[in-house]
């Protein structure tokens, strides 16, 4: 019992730092956010954030984490809408990138996140979304929906173009101007892949 207790603790008291730190991260941003403001607000000490996160970076790597598992709740709501699995595949990529309006996601993940972290593409979380995309990707080939390709390298190429539609969107001085032009875009890319464009088209 106690050692379960023991557990509890720990998860509330990063369930904590997590939380006062994604609300620091995005009013402030990252650079701005103080550890000894952050651990304060909820009553903890430096200590504690060391104790869980290593540094400031790991409770940023963290908070990017509690938002990127946000992010793959909404695609996956968003594929649940449709019967094809072409036209769920399509909606899931596309909620990725509106994701970028997102005040906390734009500033967080796609502004500060790569400042401090470094490339997107390389994060642990992206080598579970390729696996996951060159899966869906083998389907619709075996169905005849997508022509064959090296799903592997396609996937790359998919989560790729994503994920920089996200970056310049959330990097660009008109965002919700850009997000249009970039999901045309990603639409017309993606409609290469169909055996038959124009009756996947609705």
């Amino acid at each position: 019992m106690a050692a379960r207790r023991r557990a509890e603790q720990v998860e509330e008291t990063r369930g904590k730092l997590i939380e006062a730190a994604r609300r620091a991260f995005a009013e402030k941003g990252y650079n701005a956010a103080s550890m000894d403001d952050l651990t304060a607000a909820v009553g903890l000490t430096r200590g504690a954030l060391y104790h869980n996160f290593g540094d400031k970076k790991g409770l940023l790597r963290a908070v990017i984490e509690q938002i990127d598992a946000e992010i793959l709740d909404q695609m996956h709501a968003a594929g649940q809408q449709f019967t094809s699995k072409w036209h769920a595949f399509l909606a899931e990529a596309i909620t990725y990138i509106e994701m970028s309006l997102e005040p906390e996601v734009q500033r967080i993940m796609l502004l500060d996140g790569p400042a401090v972290l470094g490339d997107p593409s390389q994060w642990p979380n992206q080598t579970a979304c390729l696996r996951t995309t060159a899966d869906m990707l083998a389907i619709l080939i075996e169905e005849g929906t997508v022509k064959p390709v090296d799903t592997e390298a396609a996937a790359q190429l998919i989560n790729g173009a994503a994920l920089n539609a996200a970056l310049w969107i959330a990097a660009s001085d008109e965002p919700i101007a850009a997000l249009p032009r970039a999901v045309d875009a990603f639409r017309l890319l993606m409609s290469g892949l169909l055996v038959n464009p124009l009756s996947s088209a609705h």
